[in-house]
């Protein structure tokens, strides 16, 4: 389990009803390295910012994790953390690499609260 203070999501199982019983998900899988943690710590800080959105992390090397990792979206990654964003159950977006606290932003007002 990741040592962060988000929603942590376990397995494939965990995954899918996140997804199917919210309307807004962001998932971040990946590790606890130096790509990952200032994208933890910007979901994080967004959590209160938007009650509208359950932010959670999921652990990149565990098997189930290939809900994530083997995902269309995902296809083409090359960097930690991958991050799914999740609308009504479907794909929105997903990215790579390190995010800001911005760029988290834009992307969920772009992508989920339209």
């Amino acid at each position: 389990m990741l040592h962060t203070n988000l929603k942590h999501v376990l397995s494939a199982a965990d995954h899918q009803k996140l997804i199917a019983e919210n309307e807004n998900v962001m998932i971040c899988c990946g590790r606890m390295g130096p790509m990952c943690v200032p994208v933890y710590a910007a979901m994080t800080k967004l959590e209160s910012q938007f009650p509208q959105v359950v932010f959670a992390d999921m652990e990149f090397d565990i098997p189930d994790a290939a809900v994530i990792r083997d995902a269309p979206q995902c296809r083409n990654f090359m960097g930690l953390p991958f991050v799914m964003y999740y609308k009504n159950g479907k794909v929105a977006h997903a990215s790579s690499s390190i995010l800001s606290t911005a760029q988290i932003e834009a992307v969920l007002h772009e992508k989920l609260l339209k």
